[in-house]
């Protein structure tokens, strides 16, 4: 089976190229609620218009809905559902767990895709999506060719992966980084793209920013892992770059070369890399956007546009033609529409009958059309004959039935959907504070914490003992299919030396915690801004929640659910999750003993955790500190990375006396408006 080509469609024009080059499907946006906001996107008209251009064409439709939302956005949510599901689209993309619960129930025949912002990097995040009712998922960018064959293999739903396009410095859905320095949120469609500006990370420059995919020559390895569909990033691109994707793409899955310099040259930040497929995660990674990139793509784009500038004969067609006294009459079938045209009554022939090689002259002039004729059955009385106006005539009417047949959209009934109501319960004031602490040996006045959350590597028999059920164990924040069977040993072995506790930033600890028994706790890496996904969530069994850092605190006070939750009030939150660790590139884990920074443009400091050396999580370069002020839910988080015991001390202190910090601080997003 040929892996399914899904192409990229920002606006009309990006679909036509798309279409005309041979994508076997087409991703596009939809009013607000999709991750490339500033993409030109399709409004309702044109969306319909856009469906029913792509089905004629015999391309399928993905529409994607993948943004989280707030409550707030909800009425907008079921608004979109009906839109798409209206006009006969094929499928929807999702990331927010509300719209999963939305479609599911209201839309259930609308195919289901998983976005690759849900984050899957293991069998046990794609056991889950597949539990959740997903029908496929999109694969992490981060993950290798072998990763990829050990999670295909372990679901019954379809995968799709990235083939071609930019990369995401950040795993995706772990992003904050364009939300907390300029307040536009990338989970909610508008990132700004700080990580392409020039970081610094030693001595090298641009140390955030990624060269683009391109796994093109891959094309046949990812068929045999398993991946269904191979998906181009780039609904922010122009069309030519679409049509050159789409048609090295079709070159390579048929087996014959593809121009890889016209890729380039059309868009590529100083070429391409296929470091996350083969493992090579080092420095040859690293590339920006040169003036010389620029240049390079004036020249190719006349050549490129010729490739979409009229329709391309792609969709077979069958045809049948008969010629009697009484009549003239085509039949065209594409194996599932027949239409059908009657033309004039043939007159009796003066001199030349017509004959089969006329009729099927005429009839296969299907140029400026998507159609070819792959057959055509002639059935001619003697003596007869017809202008070939009138043959022509038969194909433009029966061509055009045709394409209403392939366009029309079938009815669809929607069922009954109501939202969750939340039950609103009286909350603890103050609310108990909960510490994380990234080493062991940072632990101050446990006494004063409700919850001690601690790193799986930082956990000991003598802590277990110490602490009880108030120790919780924190989960890698990402987890690879290499790693997954050692995790789940020393997870196993922790249980049974007395740990009940874990604490989760990715949807497999819900999966992997529930296997083994464990109470599973929610962290704010789940991405949870609505009333809708913490019920979802809690129905999934985690047994407390933590919020989104992204959602203002007007909306957080509307929020309620059966379990405990609550928000991070403290610390030098995560912007981004690295795999390919631009401090491990740029100057080896040797040199950074754990305690690796970026530098900005402006020369501040981020300081970089890392996770085990298997991920790196770049921290703000300022705490988020609200002690003395906002105090909803049922507990506080206080987030430390790498203060000192003492310090820690101090800032449980104010949290319990409700002092504001002296020091630089930030309310993060809780007081702002989110975009």
């Amino acid at each position: 089976m040929k892996p399914e080509i899904l192409a990229p469609a920002g606006g009309r024009e990006q679909l036509l190229a798309a279409v005309r080059c041979g994508a076997d499907s087409v991703y596009l946006g939809t009013g607000d609620l999709n991750a490339r906001r500033n993409a030109a996107n399709f409004g309702p008209e044109a969306l319909s218009e856009a469906v029913r251009y792509c089905h004629t064409h015999g391309v399928k439709v993905y529409v994607t809905v993948n943004t989280l939302v707030t409550d707030g956005e909800l009425p907008l949510l079921e608004q979109t559902a009906d839109v798409v599901a209206q006009v006969g689209a094929d499928a929807v993309i999702l990331q927010d767990m509300a719209a999963l619960r939305l479609f599911a129930a209201k839309y259930p025949a609308l195919h289901r895709v998983a976005s690759t912002q849900t984050a899957v990097h293991n069998t046990d995040g794609a056991k889950f999506l597949q539990d959740a009712g997903f029908d496929s998922f999109v694969l992490a960018r981060e993950l290798t060719l072998g990763e990829m064959e050990k999670i295909c293999a372990a679901v019954d739903i379809p995968a799709e992966a990235f083939i071609h396009g930019a990369h995401c410095m950040c795993l995706s859905g772990a992003c904050t980084l364009s939300a907390m320095l300029g307040g536009r949120s990338g989970n909610r469609g508008l990132c700004a793209q700080p990580c392409r500006l020039d970081w610094k990370c030693g001595g090298a420059d641009h140390a955030l920013s990624l060269k683009d995919m391109s796994l093109i020559g891959h094309m046949t390895q990812l068929r045999d892992a398993g991946v269904a569909t191979v998906k181009i990033e780039g609904r922010m691109k122009r069309p030519e770059y679409v049509a050159a994707a789409v048609t090295a793409c079709k070159n390579a899955r048929m087996g014959r070369p593809f121009d890889g310099e016209i890729l380039a040259a059309v868009f590529s930040r100083s070429g391409f890399t296929d470091g996350y497929l083969t493992g090579k995660r080092d420095k040859g990674m690293f590339g920006y956007r040169t003036r010389e990139d620029v240049t390079v793509a004036e020249k190719v784009l006349p050549k490129l546009a010729a490739l979409y500038r009229s329709e391309t004969p792609l969709i077979p067609v069958d045809m049948t033609f008969a010629l009697t006294p009484e009549r003239s009459r085509l039949a065209v079938t594409d194996g599932t529409n027949t239409a059908d045209a009657a033309g004039p009554v043939p007159e009796p022939a003066r001199t030349k009958p017509l004959d089969e090689a006329r009729v099927r002259e005429q009839l296969s002039k299907t140029g400026g059309t998507q159609y070819y004729v792959n057959s055509l059955c002639v059935d001619l009385t003697p003596g007869l004959t017809l202008p070939a106006s009138a043959l022509n005539g038969l194909r433009r009417v029966a061509l055009a039935k045709l394409e209403v047949l392939r366009g029309q959209v079938p009815a669809v009934t929607p069922r009954p959907y109501a939202p969750i109501t939340p039950v609103r319960r009286d909350h603890q004031t103050p609310s108990p504070l909960w510490g994380r602490f990234y080493r062991a040996d940072q632990i101050a006045r446990p006494e004063a914490l409700e919850k001690l959350i601690l790193p799986l590597g930082e956990l000991s028999p003598a802590l277990l003992e110490a602490y009880g059920d108030r120790l919780v164990g924190e989960l890698p924040a990402a987890l690879f299919p290499e790693d997954e069977d050692a995790l789940e040993n020393r997870l196993t072995a922790l249980r049974d030396a007395g740990l009940r506790e874990i604490w989760t930033d990715n949807i497999y600890g819900i999966a992997l915690g529930k296997r083994l028994g464990l109470t599973v706790r929610g962290g704010f890496g789940l991405n949870i801004l609505n009333g809708q996904a913490m019920d979802y969530y809690v129905n999934s069994g985690l047994a407390s929640l933590t919020l989104s850092f992204e959602l203002p605190m007007s909306k957080i006070k509307a929020l309620d659910c059966a379990v405990p939750w609550g928000i991070a009030a403290y610390g030098h939150l995560p912007l981004m999750r690295f795999r390919a660790c631009p401090v491990r590139a740029h100057l080896g884990c040797a040199s950074c003993g754990g305690c690796g920074s970026l530098t900005d443009r402006h020369g501040v400091e981020f300081p970089v955790e890392c996770g085990e050396q298997k991920y790196a999580s770049l921290l703000n370069s300022v705490p988020l500190d609200i002690a003395g002020r906002d105090d909803p839910g049922d507990f506080r988080l206080l987030w430390f990375t790498r203060e000192m015991p003492e310090v820690c001390g101090q800032v449980i202190d104010r949290f319990l006396t409700n002092q504001a910090a002296d020091g630089p601080r930030t309310g993060g997003l809780y007081y702002r408006t989110l975009l």
